[in-house]
């Protein structure tokens, strides 16, 4: 088995991900080249732009995994979504309109809106765990309220949420500040998981094995063999457990003037 991705965009046609068909298959070479394996697709829901249908992602991803294999690309896939946190969460999740990101329906890829981390957001996630639910929060380090205030993060870990690292984030795709503060999370613990988030868009590429390579080298092959145990657990639907610290402040140079 390759790497297992959790986050990505690659169904046609959906979202802000892949135009067409053909992208999408470009897409999935990608993948495979950088050493993936199986992969969750996760089309935006319910963010302001996007709505995809639980049915509908079903079907898309049923019609691309045939696909996938009628051209002899070998990418196992599984319909996810990437679901915004709104108050339209837990009703969309009454009327079964949620995937994901195991079948069983243990974990799902909570997206945080980009700017800021809204006064809700804990009462829609307490929500979700009474429901036996346990969020993923997908790329924190890129939210503009946690990426100015990581500390923020905690108060969710505490609460028994997980998280979704962005590989390209680590490796510096989105600039040094999101680079620092991922380093950062991870060096604390504060990590689960690493993805991609591939888009068919500039920035956006695969960079999942890199990712991977870069956090074997930077913080040994156990944290990197982890967090591929992480992401195995995480799609069979199995416990995971995270043994985090709170981030330590970050030194302040005082200068000699």
């Amino acid at each position: 088995m390759g790497l297992i991705d959790l986050h990505c965009h690659l169904l046609p046609g959906l979202d802000d991900g892949s135009p067409d068909l053909e992208t999408s298959l470009q897409l999935a070479r990608d993948a495979v080249n950088d050493g993936v394996s199986h992969a969750v697709v996760t089309p935006h829901h319910l963010n302001g732009r996007y709505v995809n249908h639980r049915a509908d992602v079903i079907k898309a991803t049923e019609d691309f995994q045939a696909t996938l294999e009628a051209v002899g690309i070998p990418l196992t896939i599984f319909a996810g979504q990437e679901v915004r946190l709104s108050d339209r969460v837990i009703p969309a999740l009454d009327a079964n309109d949620i995937l994901f990101a195991d079948a069983d329906g243990r974990y799902m890829l909570l997206e945080f809106p980009s700017s800021e981390v809204p006064h809700y957001a804990k009462n829609v996630i307490f929500s979700l765990q009474q429901r036996g639910i346990t969020p993923i929060i997908v790329h924190p380090e890129r939210n503009k309220e946690i990426l100015h205030k990581p500390e923020l993060l905690g108060d969710f870990l505490q609460s028994g949420c997980l998280t979704q690292l962005t590989a390209s984030s680590y490796l510096g795709t989105f600039g040094k500040e999101i680079e620092d503060v991922t380093t950062r999370f991870i060096a604390a613990g504060q990590g689960t998981i690493l993805a991609s988030d591939a888009h068919a868009l500039s920035h956006r590429e695969y960079e999942l094995g890199a990712g991977m390579a870069k956090l074997e080298k930077q913080f040994g092959p156990e944290v990197a063999s982890q967090y591929q145990a992480n992401a195995k657990a995480l799609i069979n639907g199995d416990l995971v457990q995270m043994h985090w610290q709170p981030l330590r402040k970050k030194r302040k140079f005082l200068g000699l003037f």
